[in-house]
């Protein structure tokens, strides 16, 4: 870029971005990819650096939502955005995600997150069919509630919705000084490798009653919205403990209370 602009300064601004400039970890993101012929999605590649690295494997389509960012990365990659390797795509990428589907055949997702964005991110991934993995780089406690197992203190909601459609793994974590501008708390890259696709609100309405008080009783909080009697007999027909607090259940038993509840 010509510009005497400082990029990192400008879009942690405005947008929450941190780019990742350790080589090593961009070399662990790269190792962690599913190995399969698929597309790859980039959301957020910022300065290019982990985009350099994809393009080496892969053809890749870009979403970038800071115009002078989609600047840079346009001059920085107009040989590859010319053989048609990179489609560089400025805008936000929730604008581009029609009917639940972000491009017209199945991919890999890879990206590394703003904090504010990153759940509803991975949320809309989980829902598209095309979908086929998702590779992320998110604050810490966000990838330890999506890849949480029941009876972990930070099995949640997230993790119930995760597991419903495939299976979540915490590669590895990346400290602050691996990023300019340093954020002020570890990252970790998260895995989801997916054998299905799920797009049910009322399943989503569901969960949040369930986990709305995590330290309460499961069946207290599903009494603030369903009767008492139909939640007694329910945990007593599936011989669900009464006292079973919102981290200690199953996926499995949230979706069978889900089925008869709802």
């Amino acid at each position: 870029m010509k510009e005497n602009i400082n990029l990192s300064e400008f879009a942690m601004k405005r947008f929450g971005q941190n780019f990742l400039k350790s080589d090593y970890y961009k070399r662990k993101i790269i190792q962690s990819m599913p190995n399969n012929d698929l597309k790859v999605v980039e959301i957020g590649p910022g300065l290019g650096d982990l985009t350099k690295e994809l393009l080496k494997e892969k053809s890749v389509i870009a979403y970038e939502v800071d115009k002078r960012l989609c600047e840079h990365l346009n001059l920085e990659f107009n040989e590859s955005i010319r053989q048609g390797q990179l489609k560089l795509r400025c805008g936000d990428v929730l604008e581009h995600w029609e009917d639940e589907k972000l491009i017209d055949e199945n991919y890999n997702l890879i990206a590394n997150l703003p904090y504010y964005i990153a759940t509803t991110i991975i949320l809309k991934a989980l829902k598209d069919d095309r979908c086929k993995s998702i590779l992320v780089m998110v604050q810490k406690e966000v990838a330890l509630k999506f890849s949480a197992l029941s009876k972990d203190r930070n099995f949640s909601s997230l993790s119930v919705l995760t597991q419903r459609v495939g299976e979540a793994i915490l590669c590895f974590d990346v400290e602050p000084e691996a990023f300019i501008p340093a954020p002020k708390v570890t990252s970790s890259v998260l895995l989801i490798r997916k054998n299905r696709s799920e797009s049910d609100k009322n399943f989503e309405n569901f969960l949040k009653i369930a986990f709305k008080q995590p330290r309460k009783k499961l069946s207290k909080n599903l009494a603030q919205n369903f009767s008492k009697d139909k939640i007694n007999e329910i945990f007593n027909d599936l011989d669900i403990d009464h006292n079973l607090r919102p981290h200690e259940a199953t996926t499995e038993i949230y979706y069978h209370l889900y089925k008869q509840l709802v």
